[in-house]
């Protein structure tokens, strides 16, 4: 496995975050996840406001290394994520079909094409669409994580309270922000872990 050397710019910007705010009461994955979302926002609030268990990211860290599947909620995720391919069905045109036939999002549509790709155990990483959120809630995915942080004011917290209290193996945050580039951080800090020193 390769080792990853970051940029000298990245060694100063967790220099500069490790100065500001203090992470090392948290487990190692957990303040891993909570560094790179900090990082990448450059939003010190995700210290307080992320939440998970750290077996909730072992397992999903477990299921990276044994190489489950990655699927994204939409491209800009999937763009995020810089250390291993993704799946993301959100522009397949079956899921614009899907969606018109069920009156459902085509994020919602893209979430069941990827089931019946991926099927359990694969690690979900969604932070657009609430409505894959509630998706994979309501198909019961059986997931290793679901990384959930969409963010706006329509659905975004009220789709992360319900996974929180689904009890899949989460990650989320209680607020109405997140993104695309927090959830890709969020997953990059997993993909990244064992090649980095706490």
């Amino acid at each position: 496995m390769t080792v990853r050397r970051p940029h000298p710019i990245e060694v100063r910007s967790f220099e500069i975050l490790r100065s500001r705010v203090d992470l090392s009461p948290m487990p190692p994955l957990w303040r891993a996840v909570a560094e790179r979302v900090i990082h990448a926002s450059a939003d010190l609030e995700y210290a307080v406001d992320l939440q998970t268990r750290e077996e909730h990211l072992e397992r999903g860290w477990a299921a990276l290394r044994s190489g489950a599947p990655l699927v994204t909620d939409v491209a800009m995720v999937a763009a995020g994520i810089t250390a291993r391919e993704t799946l993301c069905h959100v522009n397949d045109p079956a899921a614009a079909r899907m969606a018109r036939a069920a009156g459902i999002t085509r994020s919602a549509a893209a979430v069941r094409l990827s089931y019946a790709e991926v099927g359990p155990g694969a690690v979900w990483v969604v932070g657009c669409a609430p409505t894959a959120l509630f998706e994979l809630i309501n198909r019961r995915v059986a997931p290793a994580l679901v990384i959930g942080l969409p963010v706006g004011f329509v659905g975004a917290a009220e789709s992360k309270e319900a996974l929180r209290a689904s009890g899949l193996p989460q990650l989320s945050n209680v607020s109405e922000k997140g993104g695309s580039a927090v959830a890709a951080a969020a997953a990059n800090a997993l993909l990244y872990h064992e090649g980095e020193s706490r």
